[in-house]
């Protein structure tokens, strides 16, 4: 005899924040999004700004090829073009990897929820809309 489930489901979660590095020599970076994946909610997904107007005044990236990289970023998450028709967890794993480009990705840190989406737009207020 199986036991009912009660209350919420709870599902491990893994997360980095995407960065906007307009000087890889600099290593400094603006928080310009959220990635998040729950493995067993079936869940990836990418929340960014869609123009950053905090890089404005540095004037270090032309805003078309940053806009761009952002575009495809998104699109890898969202399971379009080549790397888009690798598995879920395999892409969370392309985007999060360690690069010298633009568009980066912080360590990945975990967590538990019953809401992926509304975990990613808590973090996504917390680390990016500060």
């Amino acid at each position: 005899m199986s036991v009912p489930e009660t209350g919420p489901r709870w599902v491990d979660y893994d997360y980095a924040v995407v960065r906007v590095v307009p000087s890889v020599a600099r290593s400094a970076f603006v928080n310009v999004g959220v990635v998040v994946h729950a493995r067993q909610a079936r869940f990836l997904r990418v929340v960014c700004h869609e123009t950053p107007h905090v890089l404005d005044g540095l004037g270090m990236l032309p805003p078309a090829l940053l806009d761009g990289s952002l575009r495809a970023y998104a699109s890898v998450c969202d399971g379009t073009g080549v790397i888009g028709r690798y598995p879920p967890s395999e892409r969370f794993h392309w985007l999060t990897a360690p690069r010298s480009a633009a568009v980066q990705c912080s360590r990945v840190h975990s967590g538990r929820t019953t809401d992926p989406e509304a975990t990613l737009m808590a973090l996504f207020e917390m680390l990016v809309r500060v």
